[in-house]
């Protein structure tokens, strides 16, 4: 298993109630960080922190739940002066918080719809970086943010244009924030691929079987794969990395290779 440390840091969190962000919140917790996790709910949130400070072992003053809708930047304001002022720094923001409410040919969405999907997946974590870099992110060595993208940023299909798009956004604004924020604070991307979320299940609910045999590494990815990754961008292992987006996807982005050859180099006997 790999090793994290991460006492004495502070790590705010968006969509940290289930999914991807909910594990990323777990693994930080146990590593000992500090975590401020945000739902649209206050209520949620505050269950999660303390569920996830339960499942960690730590005093429950460790895990804080703010309540936030992700695209509304007074509320990331509002969220990241509370997380600061409840666990006394900023270190770490993960921008997880993510919708999809657009399927099908994008000149066929509603706008409302369009612009849903690019407020919370692409603006929404400018607001948030933003708004923590006010509340003391980048004051102490080591600051990072990790942006959640999708490797749907990085090819093209049918039905999910919004929502790629979004996500090819958030990457050059990965790129702009790392750019623009060095050497304060690093700032990198991880685009996951088909994931066991509640976000991505109508993509793999049914027939995961199917789903998986796509993949070289011959299954759905889970959140835990995802929070590791951002783990390593956040960390000291990563402290010359910005600017980067790492994919994890089990391959699903270069597919299953044709069937082994017996005799050919490397083939089974």
């Amino acid at each position: 298993m790999i090793s994290h440390d991460f006492t004495g840091r502070v790590a705010l969190i968006t969509g940290g109630t289930r999914g991807i962000g909910r594990a990323t919140a777990e693994l930080l917790a146990a590593a000992g960080a500090r975590v401020a996790l945000t739902s649209r709910s206050a209520g949620a949130a505050a269950a999660a922190a303390e569920e996830i400070a339960a499942a960690a072992g730590v005093d429950p003053a460790m895990v804080t739940g703010h309540g936030a809708h992700a695209a509304d930047p007074d509320a990331a304001d509002a969220a990241a002066a509370a997380a600061a002022a409840a666990h006394g720094r900023l270190d770490i923001l993960v921008n997880n918080a993510g919708t999809n409410p657009a399927y099908g040919p994008l000149t066929r969405q509603p706008q409302a719809a369009l612009d849903k999907t690019m407020a919370v997946n692409a603006l929404a974590p400018v607001s948030w970086a933003r708004a923590a870099v006010d509340h003391g992110l980048g004051a102490h060595p080591g600051a990072a943010i990790v942006n959640v993208s999708s490797i749907g940023a990085l090819t093209v299909e049918d039905g999910l244009g919004a929502y790629d798009a979004a996500k090819a956004a958030l990457l050059h604004i990965t790129r702009q924030l790392a750019r623009e924020l060095a050497p304060a604070v690093r700032v990198n991307a991880v685009s996951p691929g088909i994931v066991r979320t509640r976000l991505s299940e109508a993509l793999w609910s049914g027939r995961e079987a199917a789903v998986a045999a796509t993949t070289p590494l011959g299954r759905l990815g889970e959140p835990a794969d995802v929070a590791a990754a951002i783990a390593f961008l956040a960390g000291e292992a990563a402290a010359w990395i910005t600017g980067a987006n790492l994919v994890i996807d089990g391959g699903q982005l270069i597919g299953v290779g044709a069937p082994e050859v017996a005799g050919a180099p490397g083939a089974g006997a």
